[in-house]
């Protein structure tokens, strides 16, 4: 009987098992019929718990103390904040037209700027100074703050008008200026002075490299529409505002298609430097190019009308039309010669230089050298004036060689350079000037950047 079933239940697997490989699908679906039908059986079960809505609910409150009790309501709002303004000082200012060029509307300040005396001796009445200011948001002074330079120590003054409460104070310090350097160029369209203008470069600046490239290029006659400088130059800075130029450091000039190029260096052990060109050529000759500072020349060596005799004659010399008091220089070392007054001359100061040369300096407001003296290239010997026969304040310029009159510009170029980069010093400047090479492109690229 047994065995019976055993043979029964093991036909019945068999079939089974055709069953289940004849028809999967249908299998799984049975299976996953089944589960889901005990999984609706939970979910039945599950639904018989209590409805939500039906749950008691109770409101709950607490007290909170407000962030705005006992407080106006404008101190809600956004904190208040500063104004900043910079200005340049004119000598015409009162405290009121200074403080309404620094957007500062407040009348109790300019009060104390008035009547405070540190502040008349040093703002009021100035020219230049710079002079910066903190306001709040509606326009009532916090600080004001007035920087310059008083000599050449390096140093400058900061004069402070600070405000506490309702009362001001002023204050003066004394802090070292910072120096860095900055790159330039401009585009010759009309003039020199006017190029660096349009690139902001201080006239000091335009000065130097005028007198740098002077012996090669004649800034009166020479300059071409389309000419380019690029320069280097240092500049004085203090709390970060730039308040003087310094020394260029390196220049070029392309005038008519030709570049020229000079960089100051200072010998290893040397009391000064001197410039260069960028091959180690010094730039310094026996003569300089000009009695007075880069200016505008009114007439050159050539026959003219004379202004008072009315008459034609030689003009056996330059004129350098320049304000009353302007410095006047000599060309080269030498010995003052004679030094007072001559005729149609004025005031006038000679110079005996080597090989025979002669410089004179005439119409001069004051004469700051005596006879006998030695003096040396680039001293003051006097000043720009109208004294003798003279329609205007100009300085007359006279070169004597072997007493005939030469046009000084000829003996300029003609004159010798002094000795180049020497050996020992040769490593340094190699590596200066190679660096100047790639500052003076970067302010060429500025240049350019500025002229697109």
């Amino acid at each position: 009987m047994i065995h019976g079933l055993t043979t029964a239940s093991s036909a019945l697997l068999d079939r089974l098992s055709r069953t289940i490989q004849q028809h999967p699908k249908r299998i799984t679906a049975a299976i996953a019929a089944l589960l889901l039908t005990g999984g609706g059986g939970a979910f039945a079960v599950a639904s018989l718990a209590p409805d939500a809505a039906d749950l008691p609910v109770r409101m709950v409150s607490y007290p909170v103390e407000s962030l705005a009790e006992n407080l106006v309501l404008g101190q809600l709002e956004a904190p208040g904040f500063s104004l900043y303004r910079s200005e340049q000082v004119r000598s015409s200012d009162t405290p009121e037209s200074l403080l309404q060029r620094l957007g500062v509307a407040d009348p109790a300040a300019a009060a104390f700027l008035r009547s405070d005396s540190p502040v008349r001796q040093n703002v009021l009445g100035r020219t230049g100074r710079f002079v910066s200011a903190e306001t709040t948001d509606d326009h009532r002074l916090v600080r004001l703050t007035v920087r310059w330079v008083p000599d050449d120590s390096g140093n400058f003054r900061r004069l402070i008008v600070e405000r506490t409460g309702d009362k001001f104070a002023t204050r003066i310090e004394t802090a070292k200026m910072t120096t860095s350097s900055r790159l330039s160029g401009g585009i010759i369209h009309s003039s020199l002075f006017a190029a660096t203008d349009a690139a902001n470069i201080p006239d000091a600046v335009a000065v130097q490299v005028a007198e740098l490239f002077s012996g090669n290029i004649d800034f009166r006659r020479a300059l071409r529409k389309g000419d380019r400088f690029s320069v280097v130059y240092e500049t004085l800075e203090a709390d970060g505002e730039p308040l003087s130029s310094g020394r260029v450091l390196s220049a070029e000039f392309v005038n008519n298609g030709k570049a020229h190029e000079a960089v100051w260096f200072q010998e290893p052990g040397a009391t000064k430097g001197a410039y260069y060109t960028l091959a180690g050529e010094s730039m310094r000759r026996a003569y300089l190019t000009s009695p007075v500072e880069f200016s505008r020349v009114s007439s050159g060596f050539s026959m003219r009308m004379h202004p008072i005799l009315k008459t034609w004659r030689a003009h056996l010399g330059t004129d350098f039309a320049a304000p009353t008091g302007t410095a006047v220089r000599t060309v080269g070392d030498g010995t003052v010669e004679f030094a007072g007054v001559q005729n149609g001359y004025g005031n006038v100061v000679f110079v005996k230089h080597r090989n025979q040369h002669v410089t004179v300096y005439a119409h001069l407001s004051r004469i700051d050298v005596r006879q006998g003296q030695t003096i040396e290239q680039g001293q003051t010997l006097g000043a720009v004036g109208s004294t003798g026969w003279a329609t205007g304040p100009h300085l007359h310029f006279e070169f004597r060689v072997n007493g005939q009159h030469q046009d000084p510009m000829t003996i300029v170029a003609q004159s010798d350079a002094a000795a180049p980069v020497s050996a020992a010093g040769r490593p340094a400047f190699d590596r200066l000037a190679n660096n100047m090479r790639v500052q003076l492109s970067a302010a060429a690229l500025i240049e350019q950047a500025s002229a697109d």
